[in-house]
Parts: C-alpha cells; sequence; structure tokens
C-alpha cells in the first residue's frame, strides 16, 4: 500500500509498506512564479506538472497531480521509484 503525505508546501513522502517495513522516498516539487501566476512540477515524476493562478492554488494543484500521477504507476513502477535514489543540494554561486 502506498500513502502520499504532506512534509511541507513543496515535499511530499511517499511511503510504501511492506510487511512490518515502512520505505519513504521523497517527492520534491518546485514551484516558480512568472508574470502569468504559478508553474509547479516534480523532476522524479516526469510529466508530472500543473500552473495556478495563485501560490494557494497551485500547490493545490501539483498535490493532486502527484496523487493522480501515482495512481497511474503500475505495482515495478512503484517499486521503482521507492527504490530509486535521487539527492538535492543548493549551491551558492557568485554572479557577476
Amino acid at each position: 500500500m502506498l500513502t502520499l503525505q504532506t512534509l511541507d508546501t513543496s515535499l511530499y513522502a511517499l511511503k510504501k509498506k511492506t510487511g512490518d517495513n515502512l520505505h519513504v522516498v521523497q517527492i520534491q516539487s518546485y514551484i516558480e512564479k512568472d508574470e502569468e501566476g504559478y508553474y509547479a512540477y516534480c523532476p522524479k515524476l516526469p510529466g508530472c506538472q500543473t500552473q495556478g493562478d495563485s501560490l494557494e492554488e497551485v500547490k493545490a494543484n501539483i498535490k493532486e497531480a502527484v496523487e493522480l500521477y501515482l495512481e497511474t504507476l503500475s505495482n515495478s513502477e512503484k517499486q521503482a521509484l521507492v527504490s530509486k535514489e535521487i539527492m538535492t543540494m543548493t549551491l551558492e554561486v557568485q554572479v557577476a
């Protein structure tokens, strides 16, 4: 069984219960603001993206998009997602 839990406004945890083990994978979402509103996407879920007129709307939309995306995955695809290791880091660079 897979469940989706919101950790904060842009991070979701996908939990998979197998026997006595609980597997958790974090799904990062990115939200960008432009002149037309907000755009959100999840790099770990190719094609999982949405938009909204407000920050609240795009947050709700990306949560729904992640949930719908996960519903389309087969059991083997879900297992691959839980098994995949992707790391993120933030770099600080100077811009001249």
